[in-house]
Formats: structure tokens, sequence, C-alpha cells
């Protein structure tokens, strides 16, 4: 038969009990965020990308880690999609505010034999300092999109030896610890991008 004692210390011992199991479920509880994007968290591809900048610096995406990383595929002579999508990611930046600068976008050509370093490098500078331009040869061109699943092709142009890209228009959202996480349709818009990459740098 158990002394009142007893019961109290039972209570208390139950309690704690209680208190330690919700601890416990508050803590393994991670935030779901309805992302604007498509939530690609997982997917098989989109994991590895190595290849020169501007300034012939081999990088891969561990440089970019500890940030928000938006990888868009394009060509520096592109005349709508191209500009109008940094331009976008110029402006998620600015609305950010200081986790702005946690904040990287990374433009790969997909028109190496027209895309020189210098070309590259003036051009993404025109949307922000830190910026990065990647650069590879044909073959490494082709292998990343190809990683990305990413299409692209040349179009002939109106004069002898012109063309333009065909190219896939979305974007790839990396979280800061390096993983692929969205896949950002063209268009979407500034408050729909800023919103998902607050979410990842939030923790989501």
């Amino acid at each position: 038969m158990q002394t009142n004692a007893t019961r109290r210390r039972t209570l208390r011992l139950a309690s704690w009990t209680l208190v330690a199991a919700a601890a416990g479920l508050v803590g393994c509880t991670k935030k779901t965020v309805a992302f604007q994007g498509i939530d690609i968290t997982g997917a098989e591809y989109a994991r590895e990308l190595k290849l020169p900048d501007a300034d012939g610096k081999v990088r891969s995406l561990a440089d970019f880690k500890g940030k928000v990383a938006i990888v868009f595929f394009g060509y520096t002579q592109c005349p709508d999609v191209c500009p109008t999508t940094l331009a976008e990611i110029a402006a998620v930046k600015k609305k950010l505010g200081a986790d702005g600068d946690k904040v990287v976008g990374v433009f790969v050509s997909v028109d190496p034999e027209r895309d020189t370093p210098q070309v590259l490098k003036a051009y993404v500078e025109a949307f922000g300092k830190d910026f990065v331009a990647l650069r590879g040869t044909l073959d490494e061109t082709k292998a990343v999109a190809r990683e990305f699943k990413v299409f692209y092709a040349k179009v002939p142009g109106t004069t002898d030896g012109s063309y333009t890209m065909d190219h896939t228009a979305n974007s790839y959202i990396f979280d800061p610890q390096g993983r692929v996480r969205l896949a950002q349709r063209y268009g979407a818009g500034v408050d729909a991008v800023a919103h998902d990459v607050k979410a990842l740098l939030d923790g989501a």
C-alpha cells in the first residue's frame, strides 16, 4: 500500500516524464513551410556542380555553403529570360535586407563559345558584385546540364554564323547546407522567391 509521500513522488516522476517526452517531441519537430517553388528536396540530380568561374578558379557547390545559392543556366546574349531572372535575384537580395548577403546568384553559361570569362564577368557584375559566373568547356557544359536536367540547344539566326540559345528557364535553389531544395519557375516573382529563400535561411 502506497503512502501519501510515495504517491506524490510517483506523480512528480510521471509529470517529469511527460515534460521530457513533450520536449523531445518539440525538438524533433521540423517546421513545415508551404514553398512557392517546386519542392525537390532529396532529388537524385542537381547534386554536383564543378566549373571554373570568370577568374579561372574552379568552384563547386561546397563554396556556397552557409548561403542560399540560386543557380541559373543561360547565356549573356539572351534577350529576355536571362537578364530578367538575374534582375529578379538581385531584387530578392535587396528585399531581404541584411539577409541578402547570405544569398548568392550563380550563373552557368550554356554558350561558352561566345561567353568568354571577360564577357561573363562584366555581365553578372551588372546585377551584383557578388554574383558568380561559371563557364566550362563544351563537354563540361553538357555534363553539368545533364546533371541538372537542363536542356539547351543552338537555334540558327537570320545571318550566317549567328544563333540564339533555347534553354531551360527554371532556377535551382540550394539551402545553406548545400542541398538542392527547390526548382523555381521562371517569372515566379520577387515576393515568391524571397519567401522561399527566407524560409531556407531560417532552417526550413
